[in-house]
């Protein structure tokens, strides 16, 4: 195997013994972590602040900034992030990613709220982007003043995380895939730093419906029956909006959170993509922005995660593909064909392009309502607290006489069986209380048993993999883990590190609401869950849904008592934010921050590309129709270079569709490959390959002639051992797309 540019240390017998893992891991658990700038020269200065922090009941009392940035990385070879299925590869593009940042400042305290189509937030991540924020505003923004949370869609690119278990399932740690999230994430700040101005802010909540299902309904009826019935729904269905505006009341942005896995582009994609939470942003962005293209424009908005381990797009359930008839209800599997044949469907059944339009309208028109209709101004200070806490060895108080402890970190044996949004290969099932000897057996021979300490700590799951006790070449799961939360007014953001089940969310909300309001220093506080922030730690479900060992129980990682750590922990900075004593609050344990030279990269360096003969790079092979309709699809397919030689191309584009004007004899672009309307799929033959561009012609395209152009690089060897990166560009034969015509 070709050396990629980040392999460390050059050590081929850690490479062979990854390469193994590498293929273990694989087999045992393709679910895994399932339904799991502009670069400015000198250091911008800190505007000065225009209101007064004593601003009265009819004065404002916020600076606020909007900002957002492209972070999509290379398009191709590199794992999508979520399915963990090591053959589900980028190739090509169905949306951009972007990170959308909001910074709201009271002219003595700053907070910043960053929400990135991305799976999760790595703890390598936050780390690189507050390095880069430091170097840029020195201590402005800090641990404690930004949080980080990503939009969990399975269809953005791996590669940016320094745990072993996560580097295995995504082919390591992948440099040009971390630095555009991070350039990405830190742009976006910037452009919100650079846009700071006095403006308003209004929250407004509401019910969604039809567009989330529990996955794991079964779990949830373990919960105490009197908890239940104070719900009308065994999911979140509430959409929680921020409104920010200028003084004007013009619009700046808007940021909402609402408990719905962003699964409907299914592990079968192969397209980046922002899935149905994406979908939704581009669409109010898209009306906001108008004349702009998509990711231009100066409104901005943001569709945040939230206690979504549970609640999937997927809303028709669970059906045995081959025989059409409901899944087993506690397994999820079906009587021929096991766990591979039980899928659930979206609204659009097995379609994932209309599903992710589906569930992405629903959110978006939620909001927009929600938008139109917020009154209730968020008034008052800005809190911000911060604590690293060693999750592997937190003492819960159960009650006055008991205790409980969590433990290192553990995979069950459920974990390896995915869930019906993506389920496993091989003969692992979800509601396992018990170990199989066979795949333990081969544990144990690989990777080493558990400790007794450990099983019994995690009891009633049955051990897979013992991660806490694995820490060759490096940890296989982190042990120290953010807990952070601020308040703007009366409204708390809670930052979860990882998947918080529906009622694992409720409880919190419940705990930081009644601790901030216990002091009298807050009432009527509107706790927000932000989910997928800081670092990822997989799943958090209650103790009672931890008994059942469904997926997200066995993927509970610290034990059966991790909610009630987390509990405890937000209590503790619910009390010192409600007491204004965040400042004393203990700091905690600093994570690990590994050299590059001790991560390793499973993914080779892309060859030297090859093309057919008498072709050059750029050139047609199979030509667009000369006329469409709208409703069509025009197709062209160019020979094409690998995406990855194409290096950073954020703010670029792999696609036009442009249209041509007679007045002016002018290509007016019209559509890139940020569009919904346009997909870039990215074929590899060995080393040769193709671009396929695809514009799904809207109903609202005017007539006229088009062309599609694609642009992109190609690496070619110049000389023995030298090579160069060679830039070109492809271009359609125009045509001509007309409205329809109905004749009665």
């Amino acid at each position: 195997m070709a050396r990629g540019k980040t392999v460390c240390c050059g050590l081929s017998t850690l490479e062979v013994t990854l390469m193994v893992l590498f293929v273990v891991m694989t087999a045992v658990s393709v679910g895994l972590i399932s339904v799991m700038a502009v670069h400015w020269e000198d250091r911008l200065q800190e505007p000065e602040p225009t209101v007064s922090p004593t601003a009265g009941p009819h004065e404002n009392p916020y600076l606020i900034g909007v900002g957002r940035a492209d972070c999509t990385g290379p398009p191709g070879d590199v794992p999508l992030m979520g399915y963990a299925n090591l053959e589900q590869t980028a190739a090509g593009i169905h949306t951009r990613l972007f990170s959308r940042a909001f910074i709201v400042d009271n002219g003595s305290k700053r907070v910043v709220f960053v929400t990135a189509d991305i799976g999760m937030v790595s703890q390598r991540l936050r780390l690189e982007v507050l390095k880069e924020l430091e170097v840029k505003y020195g201590n402005l923004y800090r641990q404690d003043n930004v949080i980080l949370s990503g939009t969990h869609t399975h269809s953005g690119l791996g590669g940016y995380f320094q745990y072993t278990l996560f580097m295995i399932t995504s082919k390591g740690y992948i440099k040009p895939s971390i630095k555009a999230i991070v350039n990405g994430i830190v742009k976006s700040i910037a452009i919100a730093h650079r846009n700071i101005k006095p403006g308003r802010i209004y929250m407004s909540k509401g019910e969604l419906e039809e567009s989330n299902l529990n996955r794991s309904p079964h779990s949830y009826l373990n919960n105490p029956a009197e908890e239940r019935n104070k719900y009308k729904s065994n999911t979140d269905k509430q959409v929680t909006l921020l409104k920010f505006t200028d003084l004007d009341g013009d619009g700046m942005g808007m940021l909402s959170w609402f408990a719905v896995h962003a699964v409907s582009m299914n592990y079968t994609n192969q397209m980046v993509s922002s899935d149905n939470m994406g979908y939704a942003s581009y669409l109010l962005e898209q009306e906001k922005n108008i004349g702009f293209l998509p990711g231009e424009g100066p409104f901005v908005a943001a569709f945040a995660s939230s206690n979504l381990g549970d609640a999937s797009p997927n809303i028709r359930g669970p059906f045995c593909a081959n025989t059409g008839l409901p899944c087993d209800y506690l397994n999820s599997s079906c009587p021929i064909g096991g766990l591979k044949m039980c899928v659930a469907l979206g609204p659009a059944g097995s379609d994932m392009f209309n599903n992710t339009k589906i569930i992405g309208e629903n959110i978006f028109k939620r909001a927009k309502d929600l938008y139109g209709k917020a009154r209730q101004e968020v008034r008052g200070p800005l809190h911000a607290a911060h604590q690293w806490v060693n999750m592997t060895d937190v003492t819960v108080q159960l009650n006055s006489t008991h205790t409980g402890r969590t433990c290192k970190p553990a995979l069950g044996h459920s974990f390896a069986a995915g869930t019906t949004d993506g389920g496993g290969d091989l003969n692992f099932t979800q509601g396992a209380v018990e170990g199989d000897p066979f795949w333990d057996g081969i544990r144990d021979a690989l990777l080493g048993a558990p400790s007794n300490e450990t099983q019994d700590c995690h009891q009633p799951k049955p051990i897979l993999f013992s991660t806490g006790e694995m820490t060759w070449p490096l940890p296989w799961h982190p042990s120290i883990v953010d807990v952070q939360m601020f308040t703007i007014g009366p409204v708390a953001i809670v930052a979860i590190p990882g998947e918080m089940t529906t009622m694992s969310g409720r409880r919190i909300r419940e705990a930081v609401k009644q601790e901030l309001e216990a002091q009298g220093t807050f009432s009527n506080a509107e706790v927000v869950v932000a989910g997928l922030c800081n670092i990822y730690t997989h799943y958090i479900t209650t103790y009672e849904e931890y008994q059942i060992q469904r997926y997200e129980g066995a993927s509970t990682i610290y034990g059966p008592h991790t909610l009630s750590a987390y509990i405890q922990k937000f209590r503790g900075l619910a009390k010192a934010i409600a007491e204004g004593k965040e400042q004393e609050l203990p700091k905690g344990p600093e994570p690990p921050f590994f050299k590059d030279s001790q991560l390793f990269s499973l993914l080779p360096a892309a060859a030297v590309d090859k093309k057919p003969i008498n072709t050059t790079f750029g050139e047609v092979l199979e030509q667009v129709d000369p006329e469409y309709t709208v409703g069509d699809v025009a197709s062209v397919t160019f020979v094409a270079g690998n995406p990855r030689h194409s290096g950073d191309m954020r703010d670029k584009t792999f696609v036009t569709v442009e249209k041509y004007h007679n007045s002016t004899a002018y290509w007016d672009v019209v559509h890139t490959d940020a569009s919904w309307e346009t997909r870039f799929h990215w074929v590899k033959n060995g080393a040769e390959s193709n671009a396929t561009i695809e514009w799904h012609i809207p109903l609202s395209a005017q007539a006229g002639s088009y062309r599609i152009r694609h642009f992109g690089h190609y690496k070619q060897r110049k000389g023995f051992l030298e090579t160069v990166i060679m830039a070109y560009e492809g271009v359609s034969d125009v045509f001509r797309v007309s409205k329809i015509t109905y004749n009665y």
